[in-house]
């Protein structure tokens, strides 16, 4: 399947930005889901970390089981779970109701993503498939950009209800373009269990993996109470803090894009470069938090920053992974996700122990343990690591 299909595409990208609009979406409207029924800040983050420990916990061992099942069906099943489940955030009444529906399209929000990517790959000539993967991945910056203010903007200005539908909305026109566009896609040869695990055997990839993981708790220890912070330390109405959820979105492409040509020079020197931004980033929070226009600017340069731990996570990972680089990219998700259920559960109990102000240094101790962990690495193995790392 070698013609090209610049409209599976677009369709391959925009149901990737359904499952991150609706995986992260959550963080703009924490407030509200915890108005709507009535719950603490910390029992709503709920909803972030066990969709992110359901990816963990479903993500690698997931994609290798199903790896006979046709391709199509399963990017169907994927996206057609995250419209349902939409539709059930919209207007169930219950909050155990909405966990059970975060739990289930996690189950297949690994699959999606590693087939899509592959899918998109092997829709254009062998030279043109890291450019139609990119495209794909771009849908993930664009989720944090667009899909995540704007659907904080929906239920501040219409209702929770408007903003899900909204999400369901999304997801479907993927569903209907992957439907029409996408010929069957039947498996040819199955992956082999054995090959792809045999990575783990090396420490060096569990050092990483535990890197990946301390990065992401950083980097969503905070994020994921963003609103709620913004909301009770810098003082921000609902209508200001999805303008700032959209401005940290946009400079997040900039920052994308700045990282990715800063890894291409050395990996090594980017990772500890932006784990030391990002301290900078949590101390500046910390002690100007509170201030309304020094808040705005150390949030564009928070976007910057943050946007890079994706790319940069997926590249300290993958280093260390290039004999079998599908089943390490299922491994970063799966780990990543974890890294997020973890940061969220901590900047939870932060909040409930300590206050909100305080949950910037849960974030600040996360960054430093990954900081810890790649000084280790490079003092045991020796790690000069010069590499092409977005393979």
């Amino acid at each position: 399947m070698k013609k090209e299909s610049p409209l599976l595409i677009i369709m391959l990208a925009l149901g990737v930005f359904g499952i991150i609009t609706t995986e992260m979406s959550i963080v703009g409207v924490l407030p509200q889901i915890a108005q709507k029924f009535a719950i603490s800040t910390s029992q709503a983050g709920l909803l972030v970390s066990v969709f992110a420990l359901v990816v963990a916990i479903s993500g690698p061992f997931l994609i290798i089981l199903v790896s006979g099942i046709n391709r199509k069906f399963l990017l169907l099943t994927a996206i057609l779970m995250f419209v349902i489940s939409n539709i059930i955030y919209a207007f169930t009444t219950q909050f155990e109701i909405m966990l059970i529906f975060r739990i289930l399209p996690a189950v297949f929000h690994p699959l999606f993503f590693s087939i899509a990517l592959v899918t998109a790959a092997s829709l254009v000539p062998l030279e043109k498939s890291g450019q139609a993967v990119t495209k794909v991945f771009l849908g993930i910056t664009v989720g944090f950009a667009f899909g995540v203010p704007f659907t904080s903007y929906l239920a501040e200005r219409f209702s929770l209800e408007t903003a899900f539908l909204f999400g369901a909305g999304v997801n479907f026109s993927a569903f209907i373009g992957i439907f029409i566009l996408l010929p069957s896609m039947p498996v040819k040869e199955k992956m082999s269990f054995g090959k792809q695990i045999s990575i783990l055997r090396k420490p060096e990839i569990w050092i990483n993996i535990a890197t990946v993981v301390f990065i992401f708790a950083a980097m969503f220890s905070v994020y994921s109470y963003f609103a709620e912070y913004l909301a009770r330390v810098t003082y921000m109405n609902g209508s200001l803090i999805s303008i700032m959820l959209l401005i940290f979105g946009v400079t997040m492409i900039v920052g994308n894009h700045l990282f990715g040509v800063f890894l291409q020079k050395n990996i090594v020197h980017t990772v500890i470069s932006f784990l030391i931004a990002y301290l900078m980033i949590y101390l500046l929070v910390y002690f100007l938090g509170s201030y309304f226009v020094p808040m705005i600017f150390i949030i564009i340069i928070w976007g910057i920053v943050h946007s890079g731990g994706l790319i940069v996570s997926q590249a300290w990972l993958l280093s260390e992974a290039k004999e079998a680089p599908e089943f390490g990219n299922s491994l970063f998700v799966s780990f990543s996700n974890l890294g997020i259920t973890l940061g969220t559960f901590i900047g939870g109990w932060f909040i409930s122990q300590l206050g909100i102000h305080q949950l910037i240094w849960s974030g600040f101790l996360f960054t430093l343990l990954s900081l810890l962990l790649i000084i280790i690495k490079i003092k045991l193995f020796k790690v000069r690591i010069q590499l092409s790392p977005l393979n």
